[in-house]
């Protein structure tokens, strides 16, 4: 996917780019690559698979949720910004937290944010499992983008999810799961099934609504939700 091409396909799905937000992207790619040397960010390194598989997946986003209508969004195992960082920079009124377990993603993310001088936006180094213990019905959106088997993703991101709010899950293809659960206060709304652009490939929204607190029995421990996932 060639720049043009990464800015016309946007404009199908309803996102235009100034030259601000094109600059700031370019810097985050060059910042992935460079950072990707020492340490496992990606697979993906070509520029064109970069804008493609990260950038304009990470953007799919908006197929399921009005992104200009929200004000808070927390990207839950985020690894090397996608697709919570990419959002951010294309919609920057945003309030965006990304997590993640592993302290040397976040170093990355806190460069990045640094040299594109983005404001409204936190990292946080905790397991997501902890996090959602003291950050309780916060989020008007939380997502998150191939990090577990659905019934551990929803286990994960109901707590932090507000009331009224969404979880997504950006998946390659489409998981069975139950249409309420209960315990988490959430429920399911719907599916949205596309391709990616040029290649071709499976990518799946699974959206979900919260519609009433989670019992503070979740979520569980890691080892509890693995052995025993709802």
């Amino acid at each position: 996917m060639t720049i043009n091409n990464f800015i016309e396909e946007l404009k199908k799905i309803g996102i235009e780019l100034d030259d601000e937000k094109l600059n700031q992207l370019n810097i985050y790619y060059q910042l992935l690559i460079s950072w990707n040397e020492k340490m496992n960010l990606t697979g993906i390194t070509k520029k064109e698979d970069v804008y493609l598989k990260h950038f304009y997946d990470s953007l799919t986003l908006i197929r399921a949720i009005d992104l200009t209508k929200i004000n808070t969004l927390c990207d839950i195992g985020t690894g090397a910004g996608f697709p919570g960082l990419v959002v951010k920079i294309v919609f920057p009124q945003l309030n965006v937290t990304l997590v993640d377990s592993l302290n040397k993603r976040i170093t990355f993310l806190n460069e990045v944010i640094k040299e594109l001088r983005l404001t409204n936006i936190e990292t946080k180094s905790v397991r997501i499992e902890e996090y959602g213990i003291t950050n309780r019905e916060k989020y008007d959106v939380v997502v998150a983008r191939a990090v577990a088997p659905l019934p551990i993703l929803l286990e994960y991101a109901s707590p932090l999810v507000k009331i009224g709010g969404h979880f997504i899950a950006m998946k390659g293809n489409n998981e069975e799961h139950d249409e309420r659960y209960p315990m988490l206060g959430i429920k399911y709304i719907e599916t949205i099934d596309f391709l990616l652009p040029y290649e071709n490939s499976q990518r799946t929204l699974i959206k979900f609504n919260k519609y009433d607190k989670t019992n503070k029995k979740y979520p569980r421990r890691y080892a509890e939700i693995k052995k025993k996932p709802l």
